[in-house]
């Protein structure tokens, strides 16, 4: 997650038809409709069926090596239902936005955002936040949720990103109002690179120390 934002199948309406005095002989004035038929009325057509609700999968599958997502200003963000465009649009917007619903958002491997459907939790604006473990043989989900998850400085996600300006739909970054993390744009690319579950890459040696640096104040993840 970054530290620094579809659905609907609607029913057809009823149309119903009620019979009158169209059926009467051309001779018979509107005033002589019978009286069985004077107080009838249309019913109202019936409106749209409502939405069914859609749950958003999301797996250990859902989360990638973070190089593989879409980088935005040293952040990466992806889509789990295939909108990615919409994702960006909000992303690389300067006056913020929302997020479209499966949008993820990644500063770290071992973190990560995605947003909810309407209606998952108000606090959180529909967020739900990741803990994860990133080995080559793929992804741990350790802790997810709400209020829940807690990140590898120590730092709960939600009382972190809940003091982002809030054009910016919980995304911090580093001009969005958020408090400072120990984590400089340095760290954040060393600990991208070092992604287990990616092809290798090398480390410039001014990452190399950020990576030494980091040993300090990260916490070791629970058991």
């Amino acid at each position: 997650m970054n530290h620094r934002g579809r659905f609907g199948v609607a029913g057809a309406a009823l149309a119903l038809a009620l019979g009158s005095a169209a059926c009467a002989p051309s001779t018979q004035s509107a005033n002589s409709i019978p009286a069985a038929d004077a107080g009838v009325q249309a019913a109202p057509s019936a409106g749209p069926a409502p939405a069914p609700k859609v749950e958003l999968a999301i797996s250990e599958a859902s989360f990638v090596c973070i190089r593989d997502m879409t980088p935005v200003r040293g952040f990466f963000v992806a889509s789990l239902t295939g909108n990615l465009d919409a994702t960006l649009a909000v992303a690389n917007s300067a006056t913020g936005g929302v997020y479209p619903v499966g949008s993820v958002v990644q500063l770290v491997p071992g973190e990560a955002m995605v947003k909810r459907e309407p209606g998952f939790s108000a606090v959180t604006k529909d967020w739900e936040f990741f803990e994860l473990d990133a080995t080559p043989a793929g992804t741990k989900i350790r802790v997810r949720g709400t209020t829940e998850a807690v990140n590898r400085f120590g730092g709960n996600c939600l009382s972190c990103h809940i003091k982002a300006d809030p054009a910016f739909d919980l995304i911090c970054e580093q001009t969005h109002g958020c408090d400072p993390i120990p984590i400089t744009p340095v760290m954040s690319r060393a600990i991208q690179k070092t992604d287990p579950r990616c092809p290798p890459t090398e480390l410039t040696a001014e990452e190399a120390e950020a990576m030494k640096a980091l040993a300090a104040f990260m916490r070791p993840p629970a058991n």
